[in-house]
């Protein structure tokens, strides 16, 4: 019997047209989408430049490694963290291969999703027990009015997850949160909003703060000069989420689907989370072919393809399949 993934692929290869190039400048997000493609000159920090896809690189040494001592790895740890570029379709083929094989060897594993928010938790119960059909899941999630990203490059995981009833979590705070702290702090949220807050909010790491700077500045918007109040936002957002995790990691590990400014560094939901959990855990960091990454990055560094990205907002609602 092929694994699950390889019975997926022709609909993984279905969703990469070509499609007209659209700059995503994702302002206000641990996402930090990075535009590879526009990279002006050679980085001499980059340890993927002219690497071929398929390859694996130790975050530590940048040495590159076999695919078979990257999930001997990820097989001894509780959580398990892997990034992502939102549009990319190889990303997200990654992350089943990832999620297929932990599955495989711990007998069930759960996943973690920042794509949903921890109000939706009950419609996922209703998606991973086989309650709702894709349709339902779109409208009673609100997809397209919180995420916005293409369903096509997220549904082969969701039915992987349904068809092995795997444990499902909408790990992110309320989406309209971080986006009001970001304009006028955290003291602006009203009453009711304040209750999805996490308790512990840590604004004091400074290598964190040194990276979410660097994005600020690159790309203010208007509304959202304040600084204090931006640095707030995500670090409501890191924390959320990582309270998120803690609070539904139970006696089987969990794969963490995060975009890669999320995980980069540790800093942001890894570190927070074992704080609040003792638990050990791996982080991967999954870049294109002729993209960016450091040391450091990720404990593992994963180059895929470059895949066309499809156009936000847009999707073809297909029936699930057997």
């Amino acid at each position: 019997m092929r694994p699950f993934s390889e019975s997926l692929k022709p609909r993984l290869g279905a969703i990469q047209c070509p499609v007209t190039l659209i700059v995503l400048v994702m302002v206000f997000s641990g996402c930090a989408w990075k535009a590879d493609s526009m990279r002006p000159s050679k980085d001499p920090g980059n340890i993927v430049d002219d690497l071929e896809p398929g390859t694996i690189l130790s975050g530590q040494t940048g040495q590159p490694l076999s695919i078979e001592t990257l999930m001997a790895d990820l097989k001894t740890v509780t959580l398990v963290f892997v990034g992502e570029s939102h549009p990319s379709s190889a990303h997200h083929a990654v992350q089943l291969r990832i999620i297929e094989a932990l599955n495989r060897h711990h007998q069930g594993v759960a996943v973690a999703l920042e794509m949903f928010s921890a109000p939706y938790q009950p419609v996922l119960e209703k998606w991973r027990n086989g309650g709702l059909d894709e349709p339902a899941l779109l409208q009673k999630s609100h997809w397209y009015a919180n995420w916005r990203f293409p369903f096509e490059l997220y549904r082969d995981i969701l039915i992987y997850v349904q068809y092995h009833r795997l444990p499902l979590y909408g790990i992110n705070v309320p989406f309209h949160i971080p986006a009001k702290i970001a304009i006028g702090g955290i003291d602006s949220l009203l009453p009711d909003e304040r209750t999805w807050l996490p308790k512990e909010i840590d604004t004091t790491n400074t290598a964190h703060r040194e990276y979410v700077q660097k994005i600020f500045q690159n790309h203010q918007i208007k509304g959202r000069e304040d600084f204090e109040h931006f640095y707030e936002a995500q670090c409501v957002w890191e924390d959320g989420m990582a309270s998120a995790i803690a609070a539904n990691l139970a006696d089987r590990p969990m794969v963490v689907l995060a975009g890669n400014g999320h995980i980069v560094q540790k800093f942001g939901i890894p570190d927070r989370a074992a704080r609040r959990t003792g638990a050990d855990y791996r982080t991967v960091y999954l870049v294109d072919a002729g993209g960016r990454a450091r040391l450091g990055d990720g404990d593992y560094i994963w180059i895929t393809e470059r895949t066309a990205h499809p156009v936000m907002g847009k999707a073809t609602l297909k029936k699930k399949q057997d």
